[in-house]
């Protein structure tokens, strides 16, 4: 059994998340410039299996796609052709920012460490892939 993979996607950023391999335990990765993530993942994929990628898909209230699918889309056709014999399941990332905001400013770190965005994307991945595995339990 593979791992999964969780991609919190931004302009700037990439938050990554896996599991272990038994696909129970959800935890930060790293994380990646954007324009570095295909060559991230190509590696990464060459040293460990990965059996799905998980790809936060940002909605609205309203469960309308917001603006931010404008560049996500573009990214998810890039990873299917680099990586075609992998699956990519696109998963609601509603609130993950702002949870994972929350949840660092309640851990007691700095303000320094609080305001590190690449923090927020890397807890965002991981509660984007938490709750995918939760959904996949459910079922």
């Amino acid at each position: 059994m593979g791992r999964i993979l969780a991609i919190d996607y931004g302009q700037k950023r990439v938050g990554l998340a896996v599991t272990d391999k038994l696909q129970i335990i959800a935890t930060v990765l790293t994380t990646v410039s954007s324009r570095d993530i295909i060559s991230y993942l190509k590696n990464y994929v060459s040293k460990e299996k990965v059996d799905t990628f998980v790809v936060g898909e940002p909605k609205t209230m309203r469960y309308e796609d917001s603006e931010s699918v404008k560049f996500i889309n573009p990214f998810v056709k890039v990873l299917k052709k680099t990586f075609p014999d992998i699956p990519v399941e696109r998963f609601d990332e509603r609130f993950t920012s702002k949870i994972a905001s929350q949840t660092i400013a309640h851990s007691g770190l700095k303000k320094k460490y609080r305001q590190n965005k690449a923090l927020i994307d890397g807890i965002s991945a991981t509660l984007i892939l938490q709750s995918y595995l939760e959904s996949k339990n459910d079922n």
